[in-house]
């Protein structure tokens, strides 16, 4: 793809991050301070449409990412996350005062969920599993919609067959599922990764979900556990 339109891919991506709202071609030439006018943003929208990246919600003039387009931008354009010494220090509290291994991922997962305000999930054991941040996930207006409200509580409520299958294979480092391919629901974004001793953890919010800051958090917990 060209690098003026993965500029724009990644400004949009970041803006419906940030907000859950279409983005508009002049908001973003403002907002970014753009060398271009809103007419040839307009025209780059255009470009990443017809490549299936972002799409125009039929009730905005705005554009919103697509599910092809946060992979996209996962793979190719996102920045690692660098924590700040207090997120860090905060995980690393969590991580002292616990008594026992389950109780330190316990403790971690409940950090990562306040720090990402999405869900956080750890399956410990087969058909052992726990969560914590659900009012997190809910609280985002994707889920505003009972309907999907419904169709998640579904998935936790198979959380323990969910986090089984998922324990069959490894993941080394944090990985992200998105849409489709992300076992909790078509509209959720994950990250998750293997732990120490085969504990599988993950953060759970909804597609759009900060990524680079999900993948820092859950690296960074693998850290902790793996001392």
């Amino acid at each position: 793809m060209e690098s003026h339109l993965e500029k724009i891919l990644a400004q949009v991506v970041e803006q419906a991050v940030g907000t859950g709202e279409p983005v508009g071609s002049q908001y973003l030439v403002d907002i970014y301070n753009l060398d271009v006018s809103s007419a040839t943003v307009r025209n780059y929208f255009i470009d990443l449409e017809e490549q299936g990246l972002i799409m125009q919600p039929h009730t905005s003039s705005g554009r919103l990412p697509t599910e092809k387009g946060y992979q996209y931008f996962v793979e190719h354009l996102l920045v690692p996350r660098v924590l700040s010494k207090k997120e860090t220090n905060e995980l690393l509290s969590a991580s002292k005062q616990a008594d026992s291994e389950q109780a330190k991922i316990k403790a971690c997962a409940k950090v990562a969920a306040e720090l990402s305000q999405n869900a956080a999930i750890v399956g410990l054991d087969h058909l052992d599993s726990y969560y914590t941040g659900l009012t997190n996930l809910f609280s985002q207006h994707e889920f505003k919609d009972w309907n999907r409200v419904v169709s998640m509580s579904d998935v936790l409520d198979r959380l323990d067959d969910v986090l089984s299958t998922l324990r069959e294979s490894k993941y080394e480092h944090p990985t992200t599922m998105i849409g489709n391919t992300c076992p909790f629901g078509p509209m959720c974004g994950s990250a998750i990764v293997t732990l120490p001793g085969g504990i599988l953890f993950g953060i759970l919010g909804p597609m759009r979900m900060d990524y680079g800051l999900s993948i820092s958090l859950a690296a960074k917990i693998k850290q902790l556990m793996s001392e």
